[in-house]
């Protein structure tokens, strides 16, 4: 797919992955619908993608609500006039042990709470707008389709998030179920698993956990956003490539 003047819907786009992914994007002429729930962080966004050279909307929404992810699709739809892409990338964490216990005594559990947040948002949400982009795809009818889900190498089972680790694992197999069931509609799919990416949460840590992360990976540096963007993008160009995830780690994994 080549991606100048492609309507391209990317989630949890106000910043971080997000947005490094809409800008990079923005930046080969796609047309972006940008989704999030803060609408400061979207605008910085939108000016992001309009610097870089593409054009840019801003779409308030949370996508583990089935009526707020139909009227998104339906309002990209009426605005841009068709659909080509989508990319999704919202997600949150509630980290957390299993469980906790000292000398025999349970100090804490994972609670539901916790647990069905992170599902809701990193699983059902990327089901809910899957579906409906590949159902908008079809009625809009353009040649080629494109879905990507952002995964994470903590598919693999990372320590303290058994739900994270669970959604994630789930996205990237439904990258490969709906290569299967969607090619018939010329809809190629695909994830991407990125590793250590130095986003703002990082940037944040102090220095001595932050060196820790980085002496883990064999490259001995950081991932940064483009590299992210990258991936995604690779996707969305190779016309042969789908249902499969490209774990992009620096070689951790």
């Amino acid at each position: 797919m080549e991606l100048n003047q492609k309507v391209i819907v990317v989630t949890g786009a106000g910043r971080g992955l997000g947005r490094g992914i809409a800008t990079f994007f923005a930046g080969k002429g796609a047309r972006l619908a940008c989704v999030d729930l803060n609408q400061e962080d979207l605008d910085a966004t939108v000016a992001a993608c309009e610097a870089a050279g593409g054009e840019a909307r801003a779409y308030l929404a949370n996508v583990a609500k089935e009526e707020e992810v139909e009227a998104l699709f339906n309002n990209v739809v009426a605005d841009f006039g068709t659909l080509h892409g989508l990319v999704n990338n919202a997600g949150i964490t509630r980290d957390g042990l299993l469980i906790k216990a000292k000398e025999g005594e349970l100090i804490s559990k994972m609670s539901l709470q916790q647990w069905q947040a992170v599902i809701d948002v990193n699983l059902t949400g990327v089901f809910l707008c899957g579906r409906e982009a590949a159902a908008k795809m079809v009625e809009t009818g353009v040649e080629e389709g494109v879905i990507v889900n952002i995964s994470s190498l903590a598919r693999h089972g990372s320590f303290g998030q058994s739900n994270y680790s669970a959604a994630k694992s789930g996205v990237a197999a439904m990258a490969e179920v709906w290569a299967r069931e969607l090619a018939r509609y010329n809809i190629r799919t695909g994830a991407v698993a990125p590793g250590t990416i130095n986003t703002d949460m990082l940037a944040a840590m102090k220095p001595e956990a932050r060196d820790r992360l980085v002496q883990a990976v064999p490259l001995k540096r950081l991932g940064e956003a483009e590299h992210i963007a990258r991936s995604v993008a690779f996707i969305f160009e190779t016309d042969y490539f789908t249902g499969r995830c490209i774990d992009m780690d620096g070689g951790l994994r």
